[in-house]
């Protein structure tokens, strides 16, 4: 990413020698001959690094004051001091008030690019570690074999290159956000900021402050908006549907006209930002209802993104399913547990209006309240699922731990296993009669003739049939190396 140096320097020769020895290893300058013009320039040009003398003659305010401003301002902006006439004492005076180095003039070319290089990286990793933190616990990969998701993960990788603006559409908890962070990671733009901002959770009123930020007033620093912080990187509009309709004229002029100014301020802020939009809602009936501009619409959705729900590719469940026991297992410091057969049965056939974010609470609820005989490495049993996941599920998922199955005669207790086994491995395997009659080690037509004599019906098994649910390649597969679900 191109870097821009901001030299601030009473001085016109010193600036531009500096200007040339930056230049020449790349980097893009811009210089500032006093206090105002310094500022001017930090809050429209967003540099990446500033170059400050501290002895500005001529200027309101001297390097030191300005040091504390910019910093006040955008504290991720490293600030190397020069000056001439310096002391140990004014050195310190600017570490104290958060300069990255002093160098003393005249100075050295090659020790100059050495502290502009290290106070760059130092930075990044800076934003990095920030980064990680904000998103610990998150998912950062769209995981599933379906070809809904594959489809999903190709359109990424389409997409994600360019520059183009993204409207992410799905249900809560199918993944839009990781499918945003997929964007921005696979982008040129990876090493900059990815910056969310939660329409939905926000209050009206700072809404705008929050977006566009506050100009300083009365010796107050300015505070800068959510654009200004995804500077050179990506910003999430998460839930854009719930975003004012009064501040929705304003960001469709900052997207046409890539400047905006902040709240109470009447200077315009440039920036480079890349606009992710995402909704559950349908915005073709709230732009129906007015309730959403047409204009902002068509300058989001110059690339349109559908996450599926979990119940379009519910052949994607035991993957799923698996790998939350495996991480809430770590997380939480747990014995991990194993998902029996019928509970993924039963998982396959519920609806999942939360999608997968509620699959994840559940594998997390279950592996700490499931019951167990003491060591916690117990299967999880279908039992042991809630209800409304069960009511859905054949038979034999239903059965309790407590039936009294001893009770019946053996040839009514075989029939009754063998008639839930075979639903089960039917749902397992998506009505497949081939792949059912290999799995339990039966000729197909021997297994046609056992589902007739149990009363397994050609409804039952074109249910499932239509349902195409096959799982049986999703249960063998392992995540692969380093991927995380949506």
């Amino acid at each position: 990413m191109e870097h821009e140096i901001l030299i601030v320097d009473d001085e016109p020769d010193i600036r531009f020698l500096l200007e040339g020895v930056l230049e020449d290893e790349g980097y893009v300058t811009r210089g500032a001959g006093n206090s105002d013009e310094a500022l001017a320039a930090f809050r429209e040009g967003h540099p990446s690094l500033v170059i400050l003398d501290i002895w500005l003659q001529n200027s309101k305010l001297d390097g030191i004051e300005l040091l504390k401003i910019f910093k006040a301002e955008n504290p991720g902006v490293p600030v190397v001091m020069i000056s001439g006439h310096g002391t140990i004492e004014t050195a310190v005076a600017s570490l104290q008030h958060g300069a990255y180095d002093f160098i003393e003039k005249p100075f050295q070319s090659d020790r100059l690019l050495v502290v502009v290089r290290r106070a760059l990286e130092d930075a990044r990793l800076r934003r990095e570690n920030a980064e990680l933190r904000t998103r610990a616990g998150t998912e950062m990969t769209l995981m599933g074999n379906s070809a809904l998701m594959q489809g999903v993960r190709s359109q990424i990788a389409k997409v994600a290159p360019t520059n183009s603006r993204v409207l992410i559409s799905g249900g809560a908890g199918a993944g839009k956000e990781v499918a945003a962070r997929m964007l921005h990671a696979q982008s040129k733009r990876a090493d900059g900021p990815f910056v969310v901002l939660n329409c939905a959770t926000l209050a009206p009123d700072h809404f705008e402050e929050e977006l566009f930020g506050v100009e300083g007033r009365d010796g107050q620093p300015a505070r800068r908006g959510l654009l200004e912080r995804a500077h050179r990187g990506t910003l999430l509009l998460d839930e854009v549907a719930d975003m004012p309709f009064e501040t929705q004229g304003k960001i469709v002029r900052a997207l046409q006209m890539r400047t905006f100014e902040r709240v109470g301020g009447g200077t315009s802020v440039k920036v480079d930002v890349r606009v992710i939009a995402s909704t559950s809602r349908d915005l073709q009936e709230e732009i129906a209802a007015r309730r959403f501009r047409e204009d902002l619409y068509y300058r989001l959705a110059v690339v349109p993104l559908t996450m599926p729900a979990l119940r379009e590719r519910a052949e994607d469940i035991p993957v799923l399913a698996r790998y939350f026991l495996e991480s809430c297992a770590k997380s939480a410091g747990l014995p991990d547990r194993e998902l029996a057969v019928d509970a993924l049965a039963s998982l396959q056939t519920y609806d999942w209006p939360g999608n997968v974010r509620e699959l994840r609470n559940l594998m997390e609820r279950m592996l700490i309240m499931a019951p167990s005989l003491g060591n916690g490495q117990e299967t999880i049993r279908v039992d042991m699922l809630p209800e409304v996941i069960r009511q859905g599920a054949p038979s034999m998922s239903r059965l309790t731990a407590e039936a009294d199955v001893m009770s019946l005669p053996l040839r009514e207790a075989r029939d009754l296993f063998e008639t839930q086994y075979l639903q089960v491995q039917l749902m397992r395997f998506g009505g497949n009669i081939s792949r059912t009659a290999n799995f339990v080690g039966m000729e197909r037509s021997a297994l046609h003739r056992k589902l007739k004599q149990l009363g397994v019906t050609m409804e039952d098994r074109a249910a499932l049939q239509a349902a195409g649910r096959t799982s049986a390649s999703s249960s063998a597969a392992a995540p692969a190396e380093g991927k995380i679900p949506s």
